[in-house]
Order: C-alpha cells, then sequence, then structure tokens
C-alpha cells in the first residue's frame, strides 16, 4: 500500500466489528477503512483470507480510484481480483464447501464467489452481476498486483513477497 502511496495506519484504518447476516468483513470507501466481523471471523486462516480480500479492495481503492458505487463493473473487477488473491479459492476452501472440479476451477470458483460478493453489496439482479464479472473477468483474473502472482498457498506467498522486495532491482536497469 505504501508502494502505490497510500499510506496504512492500523489504528485508523482496521476495525473490529459485531455486524449483521453471515458476511466475515468489508470495506468501507468512504472512510478508507477495513471493517472485520469479530463475530463471524472462525479462525486465524479465515481472518488471514478476510483481511487479505479488504485489503485487494483498499489497494484497488488507493491505485485505481474505484468507482464503487455507480461503477458495477469497477465492483466486479475488485471482487474478482479479491476472491483470485485472497486463498478464499484454495483447494482446501473448496472441499471444506464440497465445490471441487479439475479443469478450470480455481477461475469457476473466482467467478463465483465474486458475483456472490457483489450480490451481498448492491441490490441488483443476478444476470446484471454475472454479466459485469464476465464483461472484466478475464483483464482482472490476470491482474496479481500487488503479489505480482496468484499465493496459492504459503510457498507461493513467499515466492511473491521475495518478488515485491526485489521488484526495484528488477526496474533500475531499464
Amino acid at each position: 500500500m505504501k508502494h502505490s502511496g497510500c499510506a496504512v495506519n492500523k489504528e485508523r484504518h482496521f476495525s473490529c466489528e459485531d455486524c449483521n447476516g453471515n458476511v466475515s468483513g468489508g470495506f468501507d470507501a468512504s472512510s478508507s477503512q477495513i471493517v472485520l466481523c469479530q463475530n463471524n471471523i472462525c479462525n486465524q486462516a479465515h481472518m488471514n483470507r478476510v483481511v487479505t480480500h479488504e485489503l485487494i479492495h483498499a489497494f484497488d481503492h488507493c491505485r485505481a480510484h474505484v468507482n464503487w458505487f455507480t461503477n458495477v463493473r469497477h465492483l466486479a473487477c475488485s471482487e474478482v481480483r479479491a476472491a483470485n488473491l485472497s486463498g478464499e479459492c484454495s483447494l482446501v476452501n473448496e472441499i471444506f464447501r464440497l465445490h471441487f472440479g479439475l479443469k478450470r476451477h480455481h477461475q469457476t470458483c473466482v467467478r463465483d464467489r465474486a458475483i456472490l460478493s457483489i450480490l451481498a453489496v448492491r441490490n441488483i439482479s443476478k444476470e446484471v452481476a454475472e454479466k459485469a464479472v464476465d464483461e472484466v473477468f478475464e483483464s482482472c483474473f490476470n491482474d496479481h498486483e500487488p503479489f505480482g502472482r496468484i499465493p496459492h498457498n504459503q510457498t507461493y506467498a513467499r515466492y511473491a513477497h521475495r518478488d515485491f522486495q526485489n521488484r526495484d532491482r528488477y526496474y533500475s536497469n531499464i
């Protein structure tokens, strides 16, 4: 976040609250604050996924100036990126949900989770949400910033962190 010109202060930009329904967290664009739903987060791994998901939204808000409330395609893109990069479509999570397959399963999961996230925050039809996700899916699914790769597991997350730390080294000789 700092590298993208957005300062983050954990005391100001994170809030733990009790939430209605079964949402685990959210990003409040008006205050640039991440809300963690303490009554719906069941363990550390779940919290890590929620924080990562919401940090992707914060990153998109900072770098892309997302118009959350009037452009459903902006929201769809950020939801695709968050579902793709947060680990919520990991094989382990999908097995727990009893949703798993072999061919293009990760992409299917990301698409489905993005649609569910849009429907949770916007009063629109499922068809409109699906259309928005489908329109932006390819470019947003392939946008792995700020990680540079999809961190499927802890090993890939370490590789992504190493790549980030060495990022300036790659571009200094160009």
